[in-house]
């Protein structure tokens, strides 16, 4: 370690936010950054910074939290239906998810092995669920091979701590189709 930085002093400083940095007290002060008054070797002034910055979010978070208005203990926000419900309403957009690639030979196998993941693309972010299928499942109208033709994915989730039944109308050539959840 070079000893000129290893005796360098420093000071502590803020910024507008209220988050604490360390500065070389020979440097002049970034934009937005301000002095607090506490100088020293670095050890000490991160000390002090343990010390004095107890709470870690940013100012402009700890203001917003504390306008939000609070909900009492145990009871969740009321947005409306949950997922699940939205989900049952009618029929949404389907993609089928496969890694490491897409392709029909892969949703053959995803098949027999009575295991798919699809991706309601129309929720926001794209909700990916995974859907253990059931003898339902009918792939007779596809062709892997040709990519062509397409399946009737039936299966059981989990969603929002309730049981519930997928079905799922996909295209074998594009991976995506027409699917709905219904509560069980």
């Amino acid at each position: 370690m070079d000893e000129q930085v290893e005796h360098e002093s420093y000071q502590v400083v803020r910024n507008d936010e209220e988050q604490h940095s360390i500065w070389p007290e020979q440097r002049p002060l970034p934009d937005g950054w301000h002095q607090v008054g506490f100088a020293g070797g670095k050890d000490a002034c991160l000390a002090h910074i343990e010390q004095v910055w107890t709470d870690m979010r940013p100012l402009s978070l700890r203001r917003a939290m504390a306008a939000a208005p609070a909900l009492p203990a145990g009871e969740p926000a009321d947005d409306g239906p949950d997922l699940l419900d939205r989900l049952s309403a009618g029929e949404h957009p389907v993609e089928v998810v496969l890694r490491p690639r897409a392709d029909p030979a892969r949703l053959r196998d995803a098949i027999d092995a009575r295991y798919v993941h699809l991706r309601f693309s129309g929720t926001n972010g794209g909700t990916e669920l995974g859907v253990r299928l059931t003898p339902e499942t009918d792939a007779s109208a596809a062709d892997f091979a040709a990519g062509t033709g397409t399946v009737t994915l039936v299966g059981t989730l989990t969603l929002d701590f309730r049981a519930a039944t997928c079905r799922a109308l996909v295209d074998v050539g594009t991976l995506a189709g027409r699917g709905s959840l219904q509560a069980a």
